[in-house]
């Protein structure tokens, strides 16, 4: 009686165990895929003003477009909008990528985004992160992608954007230096997005981590 009731124990746990157990997420295109890219006091402050998806700290996103047998990401970083391979793109940071879906309700725009921000491809990165000024920062494509894709109409949401410390009314040095070497003041308040805005949108799902 002992071994069968040690038998019947040790399968209960095995069949709870593997319920339990996170499945792999199968990427579609259409998918987002955010980082933590830890680039530095740059990422430190944007991630520091900007609340995501359970406490995360992200701070890049980029558009899941499967070709064939391959996986790339058209994403907006270094000198402009590009399409990287999930390799690289997930090689940028040594935390894991996150993986948000647009609801079933809007699938249908999927395919109008992944259209404009193809057509996007070679579009100079927006260091400046003036929205709407012919360059695009991440975010900003994804945000504008999904927008061509309803008709014009907004999908996401802007926000004011702030470089202030949180409480503060100071600016973030890094900030200050920062668009001091681009002679520009710095653009507080002007209306924008960021990964971390996205990932808590209602429009989308957070599967988990991308496995």
């Amino acid at each position: 009686m002992g071994y069968r009731l040690l038998f019947i124990l040790l399968l209960f746990f095995s069949i709870h165990n593997s319920g339990n157990a996170q499945s792999k997420i199968e990427l579609q295109t259409g998918d987002l895929l955010f980082l933590d890219l830890d680039c530095g006091p740059l990422c430190d402050a944007i991630e520091s003003v900007t609340q995501s998806y359970k406490n995360q700290h992200f701070s890049h996103m980029g558009l899941v477009y499967k070709r064939n047998d391959s996986t790339f990401l058209i994403e907006a970083l270094g000198k402009g909008v590009r399409l990287t391979p999930i390799k690289k793109f997930l090689a940028n940071s040594k935390k894991p990528a996150y993986v948000g879906r647009v609801k079933s309700e809007n699938e249908k725009l999927i395919s109008g985004a992944i259209e404009f921000s193809l057509q996007q491809l070679g579009t100079p990165y927006d260091d400046r992160f003036i929205y709407d000024n012919g360059k695009y920062y991440c975010s900003e494509l994804i945000y504008d992608a999904f927008k061509a894709a309803n008709g014009g109409k907004a999908f996401f949401q802007l926000f004011p954007m702030t470089y202030k410390k949180p409480g503060s009314t100071d600016f973030f040095p890094v900030w200050v230096g920062y668009f001091q070497k681009l002679g520009m003041p710095i653009p507080e308040g002007k209306p924008g997005c960021n990964p971390g805005g996205i990932s808590t949108s209602n429009k989308i799902e957070i599967l988990g981590i991308y496995k």
